[in-house]
């Protein structure tokens, strides 16, 4: 199973291919989607890797601090596509990208806002208060296991 540095490169290599770099707010929500919707459909993580419910989202901090430079611009750092990826996982990833990766990071946040992992995680803190507090990977696939029955 990758980890979600591996994960992260794939999807910004998709953005960068694309001509649409992405930033490090957009890529935490997308990454956070793949594995939200990976453990609602399959019942196991698409990668390894756990989600915190920061302020701004959900966040993977190994991802948010390696790309932490670029704060709100565009990842214009070259990154490869890993090949160490699955032909399954990279299906999943790209059917994910489909459907959340037209969204703006900011549309992202406010969609994780409106989502119970986040806002069970954050246990009713005010809306700019700090948290460390993980998002289970339960909460994340009994969520989406419900989005994918509705």
């Amino acid at each position: 199973m990758p980890d979600a540095k591996t994960v992260a490169q794939y999807i910004i290599a998709f953005f960068q291919k694309a001509g649409d770099p992405v930033s490090n707010l957009k890529l935490q929500k997308l990454l956070y989607y793949v594995q939200g919707w990976h453990l609602g459909l399959y019942g196991k993580p698409a990668f390894e890797g756990s989600f915190q419910a920061w302020v701004h989202g959900p966040v993977n901090p190994d991802v948010y601090h390696q790309y932490k430079a670029f704060r709100w611009n565009p990842i214009n750092e070259e990154v490869a596509t890993p090949t160490s990826i699955s032909s399954e996982l990279t299906r999943h990833i790209d059917e994910v990208l489909d459907v959340y990766g037209v969204d703006s990071g900011w549309e992202l946040e406010r969609r994780t806002h409106l989502e119970a992992p986040w806002i069970d995680a954050r246990r009713g803190l005010p809306p700019d208060a700090e948290s460390t507090e993980v998002i289970s990977n339960e909460s994340m696939a009994q969520f989406f296991k419900q989005q994918a029955a509705a």
